[in-house]
């Protein structure tokens, strides 16, 4: 089995040693996604507008691998302060229809650049 590299400027780029997705077979594994712009700031204060961010980023690899968020089959949540897990099923029914993705929320206490969100999924295609 060959693995292909999903790449996208519409998302941030890697910050350290991986790639946005990789491609292996008919399944796209897709790095955790953190609030960050494509340029790399990361967008602070509202946890809306952070969570929005990060489905933004998730949307937007799945884009460059040729599908969508319809074909995500599993999704986890990393949230360091689980408040925010109403607000995240809020947001999420924005990005995504029934049957809904397999799903994992999951409370830390620290994440990357001290951020509040991140997110990794796994899309079947085909």
């Amino acid at each position: 089995m060959t693995r292909e590299i999903i790449h996208t400027p519409r998302a941030p780029q890697a910050i350290g040693t991986y790639s946005q997705a990789v491609r292996a077979g008919g399944t796209v594994y897709v790095s955790g996604q953190i609030p960050l712009d494509p340029a790399g700031q990361l967008v602070t204060g509202d946890i809306d507008a952070e969570i929005r961010r990060v489905f933004e980023n998730l949307k937007a690899i799945a884009e460059a691998a040729g599908s969508s968020l319809a074909s995500v089959a599993k999704l986890t949540i990393f949230l360091t302060d689980l408040a925010h897990f109403g607000k995240v099923n809020e947001i999420m029914a924005a990005y995504f229809s029934a049957p809904y993705p397999a799903r994992a929320v999951v409370g830390v206490a620290q994440l990357p650049r001290g951020v509040r969100v991140e997110m990794e999924c796994i899309l079947a295609l085909g």
